[in-house]
C-alpha cells in the first residue's frame, strides 16, 4: 500500500490530525493488499500506533464468528500549503509511498489533476511532491490531485488511482476594501443624537473561516464629534444634537475598516463619506427693517409699482417660502400687494390714483409668514413677521382736470351761427392753480361745426346744423395749463341736435296703383301712407286730401283714415285702356306739426285688363304687329349649313398644306440632271464648289444623255414625247458642247417647263479672276474645238479643272489608239 509523509511548518500538529482522520476514512476508501504507513519528518521509525493499521483485527460475534477487518491500500488526508511562500526552494507538500515499493526503483509514482506538472511536481522514484510556484488562496483555495503507482517497465498500475486534496493555507495578505466608495448621505438638520445616516460595508478577500484575517472592525478617523460609527456593523450615526444646516451644510467623514479584529498588525482600508444636512423649516421669516419708507407720485396710474420689500428666511425651498399680505393701515384701499414669483419679493402697487392736494401720506402694515410649517418645530414659532410701510405722495405738475368726466349738450337744428351750445370747465389741481386754455381738437370736429372760447370754455355753433343729416356730434374739448409744462387733458362732449319741423311729409312708397278696367264705383283701390324725416311728436299724425285743382274730379276720391293713412276710392265705372291707360292723382299731405308742413304728392294709377275674377292680366299696351323673325327650325338649318361649310374649308386647307410627293421617280443614283437653281451669281474662284463640272463629264457616258433626252424631274409632263431618232453619236463622240446645245434646244421646245430656266447662268465669275466667263450658254457661240489645254496657263487656281479635263483627253486618246 501507499503511504503519505507530510512535511512542512507545523508538521507535528498536522500528523496527529491526519492520524485521527485516517480511522474515520478507512471504511469509505476500501481495502487494498499491503500495508499503509504515514511518516513524518523527524521520525525515522514507524509510528508506535502504526502497526495497528496493518494487522487484522478480529472480533467475536454473538455466535462466536470471527469478524475480519479489511485492509485498506491508501490512507488519504488533506495536505496544506501556506500561500505566498517566497522561499528559495520548492515547498515539500508530502510523500507518496507504497508497501509494494521494495526500494529497488521498480515503482513509478504518477501525479495528475489540477496543477499537476506545473504547480505540483512529483519525484517518480521517491514519491515526494513539491509546490514549484507561489500559491494565492484568493485565486484558488484548493487543488484536487490523483496519485497512482505503476510498474516502471510496463507502466501497468500497481495500485488503483485515488484522489487527495491540497489546501492552500490562508495568511492575512489582503486589506479590507470598500467597493462602493466614496459614499454620499443625507440627514435632516436638527436630528436627534444617534440618528442613522447610512451603513458602509467593507470586504476582505482573506479566508473568513481561518483565523481573524477577515474579521473587520470599523472606526471613524475624521468627522468627530459630529458623527460616530458602530465598530461591528459600519452604521454611521449622528453624535451631536441640533446640527444646523444654516451654520454648516456638508461634512466629510473618513471611515476605516481593519481586519484581525482591529488588533495590531491587521490590514486596513478607508473610504470617504460626504454627509449633507437637509433643510427643515426651523427658521421663521424676518424683515430686515421694521419700517420701510416709500413714495409715489400723484401722476401715477393704477397698477404701477410703488416699491418692494422682502423678508429673509434662511431655510430652503418650500421651507423658506414667504407669503405676504396687508393686514392694517389707512392705505389699504389705495394700494395692493402681490408676490414676485421669481424673486419672492412683496410688490406694493397703486390700486387707485392718489392726489397730493387731498392726502399726502399713507401707512400700511404688512405680514410675512411661512405657508409650510413643520409640526415637529411648531413650538419654535411663530413663523411670521410684521413690518410697517410709510408711503408719501409726491406733488406732480398735473394737467388741468375737468369738473365733469363728460358733457352732453343740446342745440336746435337750423340755429344761426354763434348759437351757444354749452360750457365746459377745467381747473389746475396743482397748488399754483394756473389759468387754463380751451380748444377743440380738429380731428374730433373735422367739418368744424363748433368753436370754443379759449378762456371760458363756451362752445358755440359755426353754422346751422341739420338733424336729419347728423343727429349727434361727438367732439372733444381739451384744456391746457398756461405757464406749466403744457400738459393737456381732454373731455368728451356729446352734442344732440334737437329736431325742428322743417321737412314736409311724402308718400312712404312710390309704387304705381293698378286698377282693372271693370272696377266698380266706390271700391278702394289703394291705401297710402306717408313718412316724415322729422321726428313725430306724441299724437301727431298725417292728414290727406286731394289737391285743390283736382278736388272736383269725377274719377277718384281720397278718404283720410285719421291714422296717418288714406284710402283711394273709384267714383265711376267704364275705364278703358284704349281711351286712357294712366291717371295722375295729386294728393296733399299735412304733418300737423309746429310749424305745420305740407306737400303735394302725385299718385300714379294705371288701368289694366283683368279677367272675370278681377285678376290683372296685362297693364301694358299690346302692339298689333306681326312677328318679324325666323322660326326655330330655320335657325337650326342655317346653323347646320354653316358648320358644314366650315368643315369643308378646314379639310381643303389641310389638304393644301400636305407635302407634295415627287411626280416622277427616278433611280437614286441618277443625279446627272440635278442642276441646282439659285438666284445669286457664282463666286468664280471664290466659289469653286458651286458647280461641279464632273457631273457633266460623267453624263457623257450615259446613253440617255448621248441620245439627247433626259426626263424632267421638276414637273410631270402632260405629253409623252417619243425619243428622238438617235443620232449616230456614241458615248465616245459626245462632247460637252453638243450636250449643252441639245439641252438648250430641248428646254426651249418643252411646253411643260416652268416659267424659269433650270440652267444656271453664270454671268459674273467674281472678283480677282484672270479667266473669262465660264458660262455654258456663252460656250455655244465660241469657236472652241473643246481643247482644254489652255487651262494649264490659267494659273494654280484652275489646276484641278485642267487636270480633270486634261486627264480625260489623254484617256480618250488612248482609247482611240487602242481601237485603231
Amino acid at each position: 500500500m501507499l503511504a503519505m509523509k507530510r512535511t512542512g511548518l507545523g508538521s507535528l500538529r498536522v500528523f496527529l490530525l491526519l492520524v485521527g482522520i485516517s480511522a474515520l476514512c478507512s471504511v469509505a476508501l476500501g481495502t487494498r493488499r499491503g500495508n499503509t504507513a504515514l511518516d513524518h519528518r523527524g521520525h525515522r521509525h514507524r509510528h508506535s500506533g502504526h502497526s495497528s493499521l496493518h494487522t487484522h483485527r478480529q472480533r467475536t460475534g454473538k455466535e462466536g464468528q470471527v469478524l475480519h477487518r479489511s485492509k485498506r491500500g491508501w490512507v488519504w488526508n488533506q495536505f496544506f500549503v501556506i500561500e505566498e511562500y517566497t522561499g528559495p526552494d520548492p515547498v515539500l507538500v508530502g510523500r507518496l509511498h507504497s508497501d509494494v515499493d521494495s526500494g529497488v526503483g521498480r515503482i513509478k509514482y504518477i501525479l495528475s489533476g489540477e496543477g499537476a506538472g506545473t504547480i505540483f511536481v512529483i519525484d517518480d522514484k521517491t514519491g515526494n511532491i513539491h509546490a514549484t510556484k507561489t500559491l494565492d488562496r484568493e485565486e484558488q483555495a484548493q487543488y484536487t490531485l490523483t496519485a497512482q503507482a505503476v510498474n516502471r517497465d510496463t507502466n501497468k498500475p500497481l495500485e488503483p488511482p485515488s484522489e487527495f486534496i491540497v489546501k492552500v493555507q490562508d495568511i492575512n495578505d489582503n486589506p479590507p476594501e470598500f467597493l462602493h466608495g466614496p459614499y454620499y448621505a443625507r440627514v435632516p438638520e436638527m436630528s436627534n443624537v444617534g440618528t442613522s445616516v447610512m451603513q458602509v460595508t467593507a470586504t476582505d478577500a482573506d479566508d473568513p473561516t481561518y483565523g481573524n484575517s477577515a474579521r473587520l472592525v470599523y472606526s471613524i478617523l475624521q468627522g468627530q464629534p459630529y458623527f460616530s460609527v458602530e465598530p461591528q456593523t459600519g452604521i454611521i450615526r449622528t453624535a451631536l444634537p441640533n446640527m444646523d444646516r444654516e451654520a454648516r451644510q456638508e461634512y466629510d467623514v473618513l471611515i476605516q475598516a481593519k481586519d484581525m479584529g482591529g488588533h495590531m498588525g491587521g490590514l486596513s482600508g478607508t473610504t470617504e463619506v460626504k454627509i449633507t444636512l437637509t433643510d427643515v423649516n426651523d427658521n421663521p421669516p424676518k424683515f430686515p427693517q421694521s419700517v420701510y419708507s416709500m413714495s409715489v407720485s400723484e401722476d401715477k396710474v393704477p397698477g404701477e409699482e410703488v416699491g418692494r420689500l422682502k423678508a429673509k428666511d434662511p431655510d430652503m425651498g418650500d421651507n423658506g417660502m414667504v407669503n405676504y399680505k396687508l393686514i392694517d393701515g389707512d392705505g389699504m384701499n389705495m394700494f395692493e400687494m402681490s408676490t414676485d414669483s421669481e424673486t419672492r419679493e412683496a410688490v406694493i402697487k397703486l390700486k387707485k390714483p392718489v392726489d397730493f392736494e387731498t392726502k399726502r401720506s399713507y401707512t400700511l402694515k404688512v405680514e410675512g409668514s411661512n405657508p409650510h410649517i413643520d409640526p415637529q418645530y411648531v413650538s419654535w414659532g411663530p413663523y411670521k413677521d410684521e413690518a410697517t410701510i410709510k408711503i408719501s405722495v409726491e406733488d406732480a405738475d398735473e394737467p388741468p382736470a375737468f369738473v365733469a368726466p363728460s358733457y352732453t349738450f343740446e342745440v336746435e337744428e337750423n340755429a344761426p351761427e354763434g348759437t351757444s351750445v354749452g360750457r365746459v370747465h377745467a381747473k389746475d389741481t396743482d397748488v399754483a392753480n394756473n389759468p387754463v386754455r380751451y380748444m377743440i381738437p380738429l380731428y374730433t370736429d373735422i367739418e368744424q361745426f363748433f368753436s370754443i372760447n379759449p378762456e371760458d370754455g363756451m362752445i358755440t355753433t359755426k353754422r346751422p346744423l341739420d338733424r336729419e343729416a347728423q343727429a349727434w356730434h361727438n367732439i372733444s374739448a381739451s384744456a391746457t395749463e398756461i405757464g406749466g409744462h403744457h400738459q393737456d387733458t381732454k373731455v368728451r362732449v356729446n352734442i344732440k341736435v334737437k329736431d325742428v319741423n322743417d321737412n314736409a311729409p311724402e308718400f312712404a312708397t312710390n309704387n304705381e296703383v293698378h286698377m282693372c278696367e271693370t272696377v266698380a264705383p266706390g271700391k278702394v283701390i289703394e291705401t297710402v301712407s306717408a313718412v316724415d324725416k322729422d321726428l313725430m311728436a306724441h299724437r301727431q299724425h298725417f292728414t290727406f286730401r286731394l289737391a285743390p285743382e283736382v278736388a272736383h274730379n269725377h274719377n277718384f276720391s281720397v278718404k283720410d283714415n285719421r291714422d296717418s293713412t288714406a284710402s283711394i276710392y273709384v267714383l265711376r265705372k267704364g275705364f278703358s285702356r284704349g281711351t286712357q291707360d294712366v291717371y295722375y292723382l295729386p294728393i296733399e299731405i299735412n304733418d300737423n306739426g309746429l310749424p305745420s308742413m305740407r306737400s303735394t304728392n302725385t299718385l300714379t294709377i294705371r288701368v289694366c285688363s283683368c279677367d272675370s275674377r278681377g285678376t290683372i292680366l296685362s297693364c301694358n299696351v299690346e302692339p298689333y304687329v306681326l312677328a318679324a323673325g325666323l322660326s326655330t327650325g330655320a335657325l337650326i338649318a342655317i346653323l347646320a349649313c354653316i358648320v358644314i361649310l366650315l368643315a369643308i374649308v378646314v379639310l381643303f386647307v389641310a389638304l393644301r398644306r400636305q407635302k407634295k410627293e415627287p411626280l416622277i421617280v427616278f433611280e437614286e443614283e441618277d443625279i446627272r440632271e440635278n442642276i441646282i437653281t439659285y438666284d445669286d451669281e457664282g463666286g468664280g474662284e471664290e466659289d469653286t464648289e458651286a458647280f461641279d463640272i464632273a457631273t457633266l463629264q460623267v453624263s457623257q457616258k450615259n446613253p440617255d444623255g448621248a441620245n439627247g433626252f433626259l426626263p424632267r424631274k421638276d414637273i410631270k409632263p402632260e405629253l409623252q414625247f417619243p425619243l428622238r431618232p438617235g443620232g449616230g453619236h456614241t458615248g465616245h463622240s459626245v462632247d460637252v458642247d453638243d450636250f449643252i446645245k441639245s439641252r438648250i434646244a430641248e428646254a426651249d421646245s418643252d411646253a411643260t417647263a416652268p416659267p424659269y430656266d433650270s440652267i444656271q447662268i453664270y454671268g459674273y465669275e467674281g472678283r480677282g479672276s484672270l479667266a473669262g466667263s465660264l458660262s455654258s450658254l456663252e460656250s455655244v457661240t465660241t469657236e472652241s474645238d473643246l481643247d482644254y489645254d489652255y487651262l494649264q496657263s490659267w494659273g494654280p487656281r484652275f489646276k484641278k479643272l485642267a487636270d480633270l479635263y486634261g486627264t480625260k483627253d489623254c484617256f480618250m486618246d488612248d482609247e482611240d489608239e487602242e481601237d485603231s
